[in-house]
């Protein structure tokens, strides 16, 4: 039995020494291959224009893939006040206003993004369309009216109690926004900011004085009040995650030039939500 064993192994000597030369000749080829370099006498710049990074990145990396998605769509809350006033003309700054307690509501309920990259997102414009209700808590006992000459003049009422008075304005609204979005914390999140006009167009406006009488009454009158039909705003806005502002500045007076008052709206808010 044990001058049987060496046999054995000197029978399989010669088939262990041909796969190890077959080994050896396959490293030797695979490092033949992988040592080689081919010289491409091209532009480089050409080169890498054409490269497409959206198909050689993973998953993780949302900050190339993608539609690129801008922030406009979603409800607005936001404060409103008078700048650049010039009461020329008038005996009283009848359109001081309490600021916070006159509003501005932004139902922005359409929404169009247009990435300006072609391998990236994180730039484009953001154009829609939004409903803007505008309100101005004047003095209590103050109201405007139109005179025969079309001129705006304050006017003062004076009842029992509880008295309220206020302008509505009610307009719609579309944005052309540019706006940079900086990827944060793997690409998870964003911050944004962006910039651009909004032109506006005037569909309704009042003003409404609230009193108390006898019983609670509302007197309110629906006209034009020399205001502008057409408005065109600047707007910024910037945020992220849950937390967005805005502002925006009229570039033309709330009043038709010689109607009224010289005085410039001002609007600054936060996002409620966001669509």
């Amino acid at each position: 039995m044990n001058s049987g064993q060496p046999l054995k192994i000197n029978n399989y000597l010669p088939i262990l020494l041909l796969f190890l030369l077959l080994q050896l000749c396959a490293a030797g080829a695979y490092a033949q291959v992988k040592d080689s370099i081919d010289i491409v006498n091209k532009d480089p710049e050409k080169i890498l224009r054409k490269l497409d990074l959206k198909s050689i990145t993973s998953n993780g990396f949302n900050f190339w893939q993608g539609e690129f998605s801008g922030h406009w769509a979603g409800v607005d809350f936001g404060f409103n006040m008078f700048v650049n006033e010039d009461y020329s003309g008038y005996d009283s700054e009848f359109m001081e206003n309490d600021v916070f307690r006159s509003n501005t509501t932004c139902l922005n309920v359409v929404q169009q993004s247009i990435g300006l990259q072609k391998n990236r997102n994180t730039i484009g414009l953001v154009t829609g369309l939004g409903l803007h209700l505008q309100s101005y808590r004047l003095d209590d006992n103050t109201t405007i009216y139109k005179d025969d000459n079309g001129v705006i003049k304050p006017r003062e009422l004076y009842y029992d109690d509880n008295q309220k008075s206020k302008l509505s304005i009610v307009s719609l609204a579309v944005p052309l926004l540019a706006e940079f979005q900086i990827p944060i914390n793997h690409f998870d999140n964003r911050m944004y900011f962006s910039a651009g006009f909004v032109g506006s167009v005037r569909v309704h406006n009042h003003t409404k004085i609230k009193y108390k009488s006898v019983q609670k009454e509302k007197l309110k009158v629906s006209e034009d009040f020399a205001i502008h039909r057409f408005k065109y705003s600047v707007m910024v806005r910037a945020g992220y995650r849950w937390f967005n502002v805005f502002a925006s500045y009229d570039l033309v007076p709330l009043f038709e030039a010689g109607k009224g008052p010289e005085i410039t709206p001002f609007t600054f808010g936060v996002t409620l939500i966001s669509f």
